[in-house]
């Protein structure tokens, strides 16, 4: 999540026409306190179910958590890219991901 904190001006466009939803099976006191402590700027949902990661095909039944699968959704609602699994220490991830949030938010 660092990374994605680290990264978020120019991967996400400082938040200008994008919204970073980070979900997870962890509970909303965890998810708030963890989001605070490291200044995160964008919002973590709580998914202690695991429904959403159910799904989107994320989530890992044997250990109760949701894998790190990535979405860009436009405006329309339509999924424009996927990185399953998304990994997150390849530096190369980050420039297909802002390419993907450049091309749906018409950014050139």
């Amino acid at each position: 999540m660092n990374a994605y904190r680290d990264q978020y001006a120019t991967v996400f466009n400082n938040g200008t026409d994008v919204v970073l939803l980070a979900v997870s099976t962890d509970s909303p006191e965890t998810l708030a306190a963890w989001a605070k402590e490291a200044d995160y700027p964008f919002i973590f949902l709580s998914d202690p179910d695991g429904a959403v990661g159910k799904a989107y095909g994320a989530h890992n039944a044997t250990y109760g958590l949701d894998t790190r699968n990535l979405f860009v959704v436009a405006p329309d609602g339509t999924i424009g890219y996927r990185a399953i699994p998304f990994r997150e220490t390849d530096p190369t991830a980050y420039t297909a991901l802002g390419a993907a949030v450049d091309s749906i938010t018409g950014v050139p």
